[in-house]
């Protein structure tokens, strides 16, 4: 209970901005329910679900200080099957296209506001990983997590928003998934989408991750 009132203690600004941003997207949605009298976007719910849990298991990892080699790696394995979830929120903006007119830029900004909170589930939950890993890793393997995980990420995305796969699948159907991860690698040329999805979101990702580092040491310089 202690290590949990630190932790809440140490992280009260990002904790209330996640509450903050999350009760935000529940309220539009259901103001928007309330309007139409329609459940179009309420999968939306499951999918900031799904991104949250990174965040919850990195929490859990940076407050569980003496965990054991087997629990901090296999909860890293499950953190890094769960983490494409959140930013994948920001490709249900197709959805739009979908959406009543009337209701178009409601629809879209309702989307923007969950995306929004699902990339604050990302970034703020890589920090973790990465601040607890910087402490028990030599820095060629951090910084070579710090590249590899927004790649990671993005054929993640590739995979659930073209291919239909989900998280839990690799229990479900482990070998039809890795014949689709392995299909791009070993053909190339002849999976674009998969390539132009990878490096896009890849190098976006890394960027937006690279910009929350940056504006979190600007405002630790700040004078309190």
């Amino acid at each position: 209970m202690k290590q949990i009132k630190t932790y809440i203690f140490k992280n009260f600004e990002s904790l209330f901005t996640l509450f903050f941003a999350t009760v935000g997207c529940i309220f539009l949605l259901a103001v928007r329910l309330k309007l139409t009298h329609s459940y179009f976007l309420i999968f939306l719910v499951w999918n900031l679900f799904l991104a949250a849990i990174p965040y919850f298991i990195s929490s859990y990892l940076t407050v569980k200080e003496n965990a054991t080699w087997i629990l901090r790696n296999g909860l890293l394995l499950v953190w890094l099957l769960f983490l494409p979830n959140a930013p994948y929120i920001v490709t249900d903006l197709i959805h739009v296209t979908h959406a009543e007119a009337s209701y178009k830029l409601f629809d879209a900004t309702i989307i923007s506001l969950f995306a929004l909170s699902g990339l604050l589930f990302y970034c703020i939950s890589l920090q973790q990983i990465i601040s607890i890993y910087s402490s028990k890793w030599k820095q060629w393997k951090v910084t070579l997590l710090k590249w590899a995980i927004p790649f990671l990420c993005a054929f993640g995305i590739y995979l659930g928003r073209f291919l239909r796969w989900n998280s839990w699948d690799i229990l479900q159907n482990p070998q039809a998934l890795l014949d689709d991860i392995i299909a791009p690698i070993m053909a190339p040329a002849g999976h674009p989408l998969a390539w132009i999805t990878t490096l896009s979101f890849g190098f976006g990702l890394y960027g937006l991750y690279w910009v929350s580092i940056k504006f979190q040491k600007k405002k630790r310089s700040y004078p309190s």
